[in-house]
């Protein structure tokens, strides 16, 4: 994933420029984190490493994935293994959740989503992040992207209410990340020596582009969608 190859060898105030989409998802669960009142049960599906853990300290905070999707990765931290569709949860537990670019990488998005409304008490706050034109990742474990059109779909069908769906940049921030990924390309073998003047090029580009995204209305070109969801407090289909 182009955060994880390019990321360490950026400053933080670059990593944020030049890494777009990861920082608003960041501060889409910081805004979340700081909505919820202390104590809140937040449950992190598909948590990983637990990256976001310590925004929720004032929470009891639950992570929970099926720790397959990076072998280089520190799982030794989840609270819970498990496969997302038949969470080890009872209904009505948590008063958050957020799934963050997730559910690409399971089977059944559907019967994944319906868990997440039956493990959500009425009225608890769901932010989910999806790509649309990201990389392929954690490969095998790969399977889907999303539109705005369809993610709104299947969380309606879950019974979960969609307040917001935000693209995350528009054509100019895509046009910067595959500037971006370009790097990659260049993190071998002999190429290596010329990783510096094309990271250079190609870095100083991708820091400009995204303010153009301002002439792009519509933003039917972008890296994914950050969602923000609830559970009705009287949902239907036996979830309230």
């Amino acid at each position: 994933m182009l955060a994880g190859r390019i990321g360490p060898w950026l400053p933080s105030l670059l990593r944020r420029r030049l890494l777009r989409a990861e920082a608003e998802i960041e501060d889409a669960v910081r805004a979340l984190a700081a909505l919820l009142p202390g104590g809140s049960r937040v449950l992190d599906a598909g948590a990983g490493e637990g990256r976001y853990r310590a925004l929720f300290a004032h929470c009891r905070y639950s992570g929970v994935d099926r720790a397959i999707g990076d072998p280089r990765w520190d799982y030794s931290q989840l609270d819970s293994i498990a496969d997302l569709s038949e969470l080890p949860f009872a209904d009505k537990s948590f008063d958050a959740l957020i799934n963050l670019v997730v559910l690409e990488h399971v089977f059944e998005p559907n019967r994944v989503l319906k868990e997440f409304a039956r493990v959500l008490k009425p009225g608890a706050r769901v932010l989910i992040a999806v790509p649309l034109a990201w990389e392929v990742h954690q490969a095998p474990h790969d399977y889907f992207r999303y539109t705005c059109h369809g993610l709104r779909r299947l969380l309606t069908e879950a019974g979960l209410r969609v307040e917001t769906i935000r693209p995350m940049g528009g054509f100019f921030t895509l046009l910067a990340r595959r500037l971006l990924n370009s790097m990659i390309f260049f993190q071998r073998g002999l190429l290596w020596v010329l990783f510096p003047v094309v990271a250079a090029v190609a870095g100083a580009i991708a820091l400009i582009l995204p303010a153009l995204d301002v002439l792009d209305r519509d933003k039917n070109f972008t890296l994914g969608y950050v969602c923000l969801a609830e559970k009705p407090p009287s949902a239907p289909g036996g979830f309230s």
